[in-house]
């Protein structure tokens, strides 16, 4: 028998911004699904805000789907190509029954995108700005923590600084907790504040990322860092 994960325990406080950096195969899609009570859990439990989230019927997880919200690795997968941006971006308000009014062009406008590409379509936009687009869908019903899978891993090296920093700033603008899940330890330490290593489904190492970065404890970190690419030897 495989188990996607064993022993697993963090705590995400709130305002924090949380990295959980890994390879693929390492348990942390799995991890997030449990997080976002989008899988059940074989065993343990899962808190959020205090109230017990494992088991619960989705009916009952409302205050869950209204405070919680994800930016998924490739928008174009997780956007609805028939789809408006304008329908889009108030998708989530109209699930929940919430007024859309001018949230859509408030968000666009937050996002850096011009209040026209409300009538436009996904495949109109660019990798990036699709993940604007996405990002904005997920803020609109005002969600308490943001969940960010591999959001720039499908993004071209010049863009990924562009929606790093752009999460960043939103972030610390909207007071929102940030889950930031990744493959690539540099990309979590420049948005993140702590960081979980996990390698084969267990969390191996966990602490401020700058303490890491700088003093690895454990040796799947230190192979971590060392995959980082750099300049070195090459100018």
């Amino acid at each position: 028998m495989v188990h996607a994960l064993r022993g697993v325990s963090l705590t995400v406080h709130k305002g924090e911004r949380f990295g959980i950096v890994g390879e693929s195969g390492s348990g942390k899609s799995t991890l997030l699904r449990l997080l976002c009570a989008l899988d059940k859990p074989t065993a343990g439990s899962i808190r959020f805000d205090g109230q017990e989230i494992t088991g619960l019927p989705e009916r009952r997880l409302r205050f869950l789907r209204h405070s919680l919200q994800i930016v998924f690795q490739d928008p174009m997968s997780s956007l609805n190509p028939r789809m408006r941006v304008r329908d889009l971006v108030a998708e989530p308000l109209v699930a929940l029954g919430e007024s859309v009014g001018g949230r859509v062009a408030e968000l666009l406008d937050a996002v850096g995108l011009p209040a026209a590409a409300a009538d436009r379509y996904p495949h109109q936009f660019s990798g990036g700005q699709r993940q604007r687009i996405a990002i904005a869908r997920a803020l609109a019903p005002r969600p308490k923590v943001l969940v960010a899978d591999e959001p720039v891993s499908a993004l071209d090296v010049s863009v990924r600084g562009q929606i790093l920093n752009l999460m960043a700033d939103l972030v610390d603008e909207l007071g929102l907790t940030l889950v930031f899940v990744s493959h690539d330890l540099s990309v979590v330490r420049h948005v993140c504040e702590t960081v979980a290593v996990m390698n084969d489904g267990e969390i191996v190492e966990t602490g401020a990322i700058d303490d890491i970065w700088i003093e690895p404890s454990h040796p799947y970190t230190r192979a971590l860092l060392q995959a980082v690419p750099t300049l070195e030897g090459l100018l």
